[in-house]
């Protein structure tokens, strides 16, 4: 201890002077330092080398499991726990994810009934119910709101939006997106939470305006609103938290191209029969068309 307390602190104060205020002789604090690391301390400092190195491959999300099944793969013999202990030395550790940002709540001006009634399996056709609701992405720029509107019937993803702030044209876009693509011929149900974007008059008056029915969760209730929040845990769960955006147009980018090329057109989906949202549809339209 009196030795590593000298090498601390010899770049302020003369070693020698250290060493007599300690009671200790120089030549002993040099053998001290002379000495070469143990064969040990040696393997830990190359396997904390291998360890960054795949940690900062995964993009810093990786926790010691997942690391140490690289390490296996990669020919290293060494247990879990000490890749464990390794990582925590280092400083290295998982992502499991991030705090919400703190927003204020607006008051509440129109709150429509609850219509959809948590029957989430009901539709039978396309564009019979829409589902919009609203995440928050992190960058190292700052947050990413990304709002969202999903067809029940297909569970597909018809509109979205993307701002750094969460505001009603970040609601009205996503809505916008999903009219001007599908052209509904009649009533949509829109169901939404109660939210301040949903509850403004400009919200309301756009529904009025494109003959849409409103409806809405119960207030701080977000199992009414499960499929979209289902589509916000998929859609981190196998993109987000995978990732690491330095901006926020890194962000939009990677997530269109979760949207639009993977998970409308390629994911399979449980509730369509393992087939993807615009395959699920465009067979339906087969079906129609023949019968």
């Amino acid at each position: 201890m009196k030795y590593a307390f000298i090498r601390d602190q010899c770049g302020r104060i003369p070693v020698r002077r250290l060493c007599r205020w300690l009671s200790v002789h120089p030549s002993g604090y040099y053998a001290w330092c002379n000495q070469s690391q143990s064969k040990r301390a040696r393997e830990n400092d190359r396997l904390t080398g291998l360890i960054k190195q795949f940690w900062l491959e995964s993009g810093s999300v990786y926790g010691y499991r997942k690391v140490h099944a690289d390490l296996c793969e990669h020919g290293e013999s060494c247990s879990p726990n000490r890749v464990h202990r390794l990582m925590r030395e280092a400083g290295l550790r998982a992502q499991i994810g991030y705090r919400r940002p703190r927003y204020r709540r607006g008051v509440v001006s129109v709150v429509a009934p609850n219509r959809l009634q948590r029957q989430f399996n009901e539709a039978t056709v396309p564009d019979e119910v829409w589902v919009t609701d609203i995440t928050y992405i992190r960058t190292l720029e700052g947050w990413l709101y990304l709002a969202v509107v999903l067809d029940l019937f297909s569970r597909r993803v018809v509109g979205w939006s993307m701002q750094s702030r969460m505001t009603r044209e970040l609601a009205l876009d996503a809505l916008l997106m999903a009219v001007w693509q599908r052209r509904p011929t009649s009533t949509v149900m829109v169901h939404s939470d109660q939210g301040s974007q949903y509850t403004s008059h400009e919200w309301q008056s756009f529904l009025r305006e494109h003959g849409l029915a409103s409806s809405m969760s119960r207030r701080g209730n977000c199992y009414d609103n499960a499929v979209a929040e289902s589509f916000f845990q998929l859609l981190k769960r196998e993109r987000i938290r995978r990732r690491v955006y330095k901006t926020r147009q890194d962000a939009r980018t990677d997530i269109f191209d979760y949207i639009e090329l993977f998970y409308n057109s390629k994911r399979r989906h449980g509730f369509n029969n393992d087939l993807s949202p615009v395959e699920y549809e465009q067979r339906h339209q087969k079906w129609l068309d023949s019968v």
